[in-house]
This record gives structure tokens, sequence and C-alpha cells, in this order.
């Protein structure tokens, strides 16, 4: 390398560095004019950094037992939270009968039930009973003659009333589906939340000393409990002042004999519960 070109290279060094000194230079004034002055005796305090808010903890909406109602003025029983309980448009008047709620019911076409009925299965009995009886739905035999247990099991349930002191006459019984399932399936949610708030009004104008709910359906609907009728029949609950005791139902009996004497046990204590004296 001759001189000359040696010399170029060497200024051109020494500007680049002079230029990178300048410029740190500048960078340096202009960050220490942003600064407070050391005059103010004030100690340089960092810019804060933003905390983030702690997330809101959601909490989970508390647990809530069915709550049970008082007898509304209107007769309607139920549970806080039972959907479709009050949603009958006409309500009743607080001086309810029997035969305002027959009326109400009318030509009932609310659930797609009706589209297969011979007639509505209201209920029959003495309307000042002591102790009444709610089943399921009615049968062939009911949708037929347009009266509750008429068929088999209708016949095994006055043998079991009559063997405990009582007759059939002196009991209420209603059920809680007021027209014949297709086959007697098993009703659905829908057409029980539909039919509900009738056999509801019932029990309101009945206020019998004891409920007797003939097969899990009916129990359900009555009360909130998730156990088979198995575990919880024969045992007595407390239904707004009203004692309910859930039995199998006499359909069931029918397929399973060996439980007849299991059932009469229950119809022993409603009747001892009663103060009804069995036959000798």
């Amino acid at each position: 390398m001759n001189d000359a070109l040696r010399h170029k290279l060497q200024a051109w060094v020494d500007f680049s560095r002079d230029m990178e000194i300048d410029l740190l230079s500048r960078r340096v004034g202009e960050a220490s004019e942003s600064l407070p002055a050391a005059s103010s005796g004030k100690a340089i305090q960092e810019p804060k950094k933003p905390v983030a808010a702690d997330p809101v903890k959601r909490q989970p909406p508390p647990a809530t037992e069915p709550v049970i109602h008082p007898v509304s003025p209107s007769g309607f029983l139920g549970f806080a939270g039972s959907p479709g309980l009050f949603d009958e448009p006409a309500v009743a008047p607080q001086a309810d009968s029997l035969e305002r709620i027959r009326e109400d019911l009318g030509d009932c076409q609310r659930c797609k039930l009706s589209a297969h009925r011979t007639q509505i299965v209201f209920g029959t009995g003495n309307p000042n009973a002591e102790l009444v009886f709610v089943g399921e739905a009615p049968g062939a035999d009911e949708d037929e003659q347009g009266l509750p247990f008429v068929g088999r099991a209708g016949k095994l349930l006055n043998r079991l009333i009559d063997s405990v002191g009582m007759r059939r006459e002196d009991v209420y019984i209603c059920n809680i589906i007021k027209c014949r399932p297709p086959g007697n399936r098993t009703p659905e949610k829908d057409e029980i939340d539909t039919c509900k708030p009738f056999v509801f009004r019932q029990i309101g104008v009945l206020r019998p000393r004891l409920l007797c709910c003939l097969g899990a359906p009916a129990l359900r609907t009555m009360l909130p409990i998730k156990e088979g009728i198995t575990k919880v029949r024969g045992r007595f609950f407390d239904y707004h002042g009203i004692q309910l005791m859930p039995t199998f139902h006499p359909a069931y009996i029918l397929r399973n004999p060996r439980e007849e004497g299991t059932i009469r046990r229950d119809f022993i204590a409603m009747a001892e519960f009663l103060g009804v004296r069995g036959k000798e």
C-alpha cells in the first residue's frame, strides 16, 4: 500500500470515529435535558410501571336447595325454581274449587297428548278425603271410562284400600297427567310441566291429612327427590303441612308380585297415621 492510499484510509477512519463520538454526545445531552434539574433537591425516580389489576375471581353461584313455598291464596303448591309451575295463565281465584279447576282445564289442548286421548281423566272421590292418592297417568281403561284407576292396577288399589279398613269412596284419586300417553308410556317432562298446575290446585283445594304418591313420576312431581322410589317408599315427608308418603305404583306390583307385602306394609302405616283400624 502506498503512502497516499494509507493516508486517505487513515483520514476516513478518523472521520468515522469522530462522527460516532459526536452522535453519542448528542444523545447523552438530549437525555440529560429531559431529566429534572439537580438543583431541585429531589431524587430522580424511575417512572412507575403500570400494575395490572388482579383478575376478578368469579365465585360460582351458591348451590340452592329447593325451597318449599307455603300454600298461596290461589291454591297453587310448589317449589321455588320449578319451571312451568306457575305458567298456567288462568290462575285460580282465592275461593278455588274442584269444579272451577275442571272448568279451567276445559277441553285441554295444551300438550301433544290431547291428540291421542279419548277423554280427560280428571279425578274422583271424596272431596273431604283425609287421604289422596296421586298416580302417574291414565291407562286404556281409564281413558275409555274417564275415571282414574279402574283397570287392573285400580282393582289392586281397591283391594289395598279395603285391606286396611277404608273404602274407595273415602279417598280421592287423581293423576299428575290427565290424558293417556300413547302405549301407556311414561309421561314426558314437557307433558308433566304442562299438566301439573292442575294437580297442584287439586291438592290445594282438598288439603288432605295424607298424600300418597304412587310411583316415582308422581313423587318427583310433588317433591324434588332424586332417590329412587325403592329407597324412599314407606317414609313420611312434609308437603306444605300435609304428610306425604311415596309407595310403589300398583301396576309395578302386578309386574312384581313379590313386592305386594311391601306395599301392604305401607298401606298399614298410612292407616295407622290416620287412626283407621284395619280389618280383623
